[in-house]
This record gives structure tokens, sequence and C-alpha cells, in this order.
């Protein structure tokens, strides 16, 4: 039969491997991050607000300009004594 000091000695020593697992567990929990969904956006929520922004200027509001002048230009005009 085992002695009471040796089931003492496995159970702290079975104490001691499960905090260090769980210790371990949460720091690679706060080292990777977690991810948030906000205004649509994906972020990681540890380095979001250190992050250089990428800044895209507004185009132009009908993005086919140049196609619909080149059409334009293109048309033939219609001539006055066509049909009569």
């Amino acid at each position: 039969m085992r002695s009471s000091t040796a089931d003492q000695q496995t159970l702290s020593k079975t104490g001691v491997r499960a905090a260090l697992l769980a210790g371990l567990a949460l720091g690679g929990l706060g080292l990777t991050g977690c991810q948030v969904d906000i205004g649509g956006q994906t972020l990681p929520s540890a380095y979001y607000l250190q992050d250089d922004i990428q800044y895209f200027p507004a185009g132009p509001e009908f993005k086919l300009s140049k196609e619909a002048a080149a059409l334009k230009a293109a048309t033939p005009v219609p001539a006055d004594d066509c049909c009569n």
C-alpha cells in the first residue's frame, strides 16, 4: 500500500502540472488576440488601433465617364432630311 505522503506528492505534482498547463493556455490566448467584427470590418483586437490606415480617395460618381464620352463622340449625328 502507498503511504499518505506519496499520495500527497502525486496530487501536488498533478496540481502543479494542471496549473502550469492552464497558465500556458491562458498565456497563449492572450498572445493571439481575438478578432472582432465592427462595422463590417474584421479587426484584430490587439493591434487595430496602432495599424496603419489605408486611404482610398473617392473616385468619380459615374464610373464609365471615359467610355460614355467615347460613345458620344463616335455616334453619328442624324441628318434632318433623313425621312422626308
